[in-house]
């Protein structure tokens, strides 16, 4: 039986999954970090920087479809979640009519405007590359959608190095603990081998949830007091920094 199946959907649908007095929570002591070997990262304000885009596209499709424009912060602090919770949290009264019609406008619009505008932060490609050649397994786990994510990481030239990845067309979303759960059982590894690196407190739970390491970045939203509420065993500026720390350990 695999790890995803061993969990059972009542799991699942709690979301939120507390650490039992069992477990060994991922921060605990240092002597695991030697022994990583898959490196998951969120994709959105992690890898690229994309999230004014999403925010733009975002109301252009309201506008599209005849409804009021959203708080920028709003649209900005729920990118990472499912897409219903992510509507829901700009858009609190829309009625199911309107979620259908924004959802279609949103892919409308961000294949034909947004799709390859995103740009790769500074020092991320040099960082992966560099953990790709130490033969770390690298995957990324996203909100996106399949075809969303296959169009950036050829845009991008970043396919190559990552050997898997789990978007909410395959997955539940952020922060069940799915994504993580199938990668780990495609690429044969354990939570104590695993990272989640990513942005916000949706991929810090997530990772909590696995039971995996988390790590935080600050390239999103998010500030590095927020991200700390989730127990990363640390907060980094941007995933450039991800080798050096490494290295530190």
């Amino acid at each position: 039986m695999s790890r995803s199946e061993a969990c059972s959907t009542k799991s699942y649908e709690g979301q939120m999954l507390p650490l039992d007095s069992t477990q060994e929570s991922a921060s605990m002591t240092s002597s695991r970090y030697n022994g990583f070997e898959l490196l998951i990262f969120d994709w959105d304000g992690t890898i690229v920087d994309s999230l004014s885009k999403i925010a733009a596209c975002t109301q252009a499709s309201l506008r599209d479809v005849g409804l009021p424009p959203a708080d920028d912060e709003k649209i900005r602090r729920s990118i990472g979640l499912g897409l219903r919770e992510t509507v829901e949290a700009f858009c609190p009264d829309c009625t199911d009519d309107d979620f259908d019609a924004i959802v279609e406008a949103y892919r409308k619009r961000w294949f034909s405007d947004f799709s390859r505008k995103s740009t790769v932060f500074p020092g991320v490609r040099e960082t992966l590359e560099e953990l790709s050649r130490r033969q770390y397994l690298l995957a990324v786990a996203t909100a996106k959608g399949r075809q969303g994510l296959n169009l950036e990481l050829e845009a991008s030239g970043l396919e190559p190095l990552f050997v898997a990845s789990r978007t909410v067309d395959e997955a539940l979303a952020k922060p069940n603990p799915q994504m993580l759960l199938d990668l780990m059982d495609e690429t044969g590894t354990t939570p104590d081998q695993t990272v989640m690196i990513g942005d916000t407190p949706h991929d810090l739970q997530m990772a909590l949830n696995a039971r995996t390491v988390g790590i935080g970045v600050t390239t999103g939203t998010y500030d590095s007091p927020e991200l700390e509420e989730y127990d990363p065993v640390v907060v980094l500026t941007g995933v450039a920094e991800l080798v050096p720390w490494m290295d530190s350990r």
